[in-house]
Formats: C-alpha cells, structure tokens, sequence
C-alpha cells in the first residue's frame, strides 16, 4: 500500500508539493447519482417545477463547485481548470438521476477532486430545489470513474449505474 501523499514525517496534515512536477493533460470524471420518488422525476422530466429547470441549475451548480474545489478542500491546489462538463440524465426505469463530471487541465496536479466535487454538489443542487416535493431523496454512489495523464498514469473504475465505464 502506498504512503498517504499529504501526511509529512510528523504525522502533520500537509498539502503536496508539485513544484517539481511535470506538466502533463489530466482528466478525471466522477459520477453520483440522487434517487427519488418516481414522480418527483416526472416532475422533473417534463419540466413542471416551479423552480425551472433542475438539471440546468444542478449543471451550473457542479461547474461553480469544480471550480471552488480548492476552497472547500483544504489540501486541493487552486487549479486552472480547461474543461468541466457535466452530464445529467434521467433513469427512469430506476427513478434516480445520473450525473457524470469530467474536468481538465494542462497541469502540476490531477483533477480527481474537482470532478467529485461537480458531481457532489450537482446532487446537493438536484436535492434543493425538490426537496419540498421530495425529501427522502438519497444522494449516492459518488465514485471517481476515470483518471487519465500524471506520473501514476491511468486509472479506471467501475461504475455502480452501468457495472463498467
């Protein structure tokens, strides 16, 4: 097992070094998902919540968030991130939403954590603005899906939806 990279020999809580880091392209996704009642996405789906469009608020919610990562996360870097993309969709047939985030960068450090937060935050977006019609809604399955470029390479997952990438 490796050394956790942001504990120094003290024991202390410390962020890492990429001073002497090469840059390399980087790419991370990360997906979450957020279940609810069938017809709380219904609601959705056909565009009746008082509230406008939900995956469009939720969308714009997780690129504010990929992009204050940083602020959130106390040992992240301050990234100056290319792309954040966000896919939502709906399941029906399993009465949840779906919700992928991918982030770029030309960069010291991945962007692992920037992803999972869009996704994160894209589900708490989603919870918001239902929750008075819905709040049993579970936010869930908040995994790191891919990671691609940096020293370690490349990293795939699996995913809880579709049981593969």
């Amino acid at each position: 097992m490796n050394d956790l990279t942001h504990i120094n020999e003290a024991g202390q809580a410390e962020m890492v070094d990429v001073t002497d880091k090469a840059v390399t392209q980087r790419v991370a996704t990360a997906e979450a998902t957020v279940t609810m009642k069938p017809e709380t996405l219904k609601l959705i789906i056909e565009g009746g919540h008082k509230k406008g469009d939900v995956f469009g608020v939720a969308r714009l919610a997780g690129v504010q968030a990929a992009k204050k990562c940083a602020e959130l996360i106390p040992l992240c870097h301050p990234l100056l991130l290319s792309s954040i993309k966000l896919d939502i969709q709906a399941d029906e047939a399993n009465s949840r939403v779906v919700i992928r985030a991918t982030c770029k960068l030309a960069g010291q450090t991945g962007v692992e954590m920037e992803a999972l937060t869009a996704a994160s935050v894209a589900g708490l977006t989603i919870y918001d603005m239902c929750k008075a019609v819905d709040k049993g809604m579970v936010i869930g399955n908040v995994q790191l899906l891919e990671k691609l470029g940096g020293k370690s390479g490349s990293w795939q997952g699996v995913s809880v939806v579709e049981g593969k990438l």
